[in-house]
């Protein structure tokens, strides 16, 4: 991580406070069902319907029934408590929508990384940016997938190469309630983050 901390992401709203929340990861990984699990409002989803021109591109021998991408973002809503609301904002996963990336972090409390442990691969490039460019906390969740065995949660910390400090957890994308508890944690994580002292280079 870089040596300096971002500044938070809440409003200065003396009765309510706001954090923007920035789900990433690889195609087909999750990020659209967790945002429209979680969210208050409904969710607004900048999906395209995948075509032949696509096919060079996208890699749907995980995600076969696949039929739609996300091209921009998604976004929705979660009140945590009547005090903090956080603002989700779903990344597109492929390659080619990534200069998206830029204005979708900024601002943002923290990260989520939603990886699927058959295709941990394509999660270094939000790892990478994170670390690298965002100096933002983020954090790993692991997507149970029905009927797909689940690796134990250090073997994966060892296969992406991250230190103890990132925190790495397991959630079902569908569940309202495990999404939120998720973005719960993060939102602890990320004060903590904001509280640790500079590092001296």
């Amino acid at each position: 991580m870089g040596s300096m901390r971002s500044p938070s992401s809440f409003s200065d709203s003396p009765s309510t406070m706001s954090a923007k929340i920035v789900i990433a990861g690889g195609f087909g990984v999750g990020k659209t069902t967790l945002v429209g699990a979680i969210s208050e409002i409904p969710p607004v989803n900048t999906e395209a319907i995948m075509t032949q021109a696509g096919a060079p591109h996208d890699d749907l021998s995980s995600t076969p029934d696949k039929t739609t991408t996300t091209v921009a973002m998604d976004f929705g809503r979660l009140t945590i408590e009547e005090d903090l609301i956080l603002y989700v904002f779903g990344t597109p996963g492929q390659a080619r929508f990534w200069f998206m990336w830029e204005d979708l972090v900024r601002g943002a409390l923290g990260g989520i990384v939603l990886a699927d442990t058959r295709r941990l691969a394509d999660s270094f490039q939000a790892i990478d940016y994170f670390e690298k460019y965002c100096d933002m906390p983020f954090m790993i969740a692991l997507n149970r997938f029905e009927g797909l065995p689940m690796h134990a949660v250090e073997d994966v910390r060892d296969a992406l190469a991250l230190g103890p400090e990132v925190p790495i957890v397991t959630c079902d994308a569908r569940s309202r309630k495990e999404s939120a508890g998720l973005l719960a944690q993060l939102v602890r994580h990320s004060m903590a983050y904001q509280k640790a002292p500079a590092l001296v280079p």
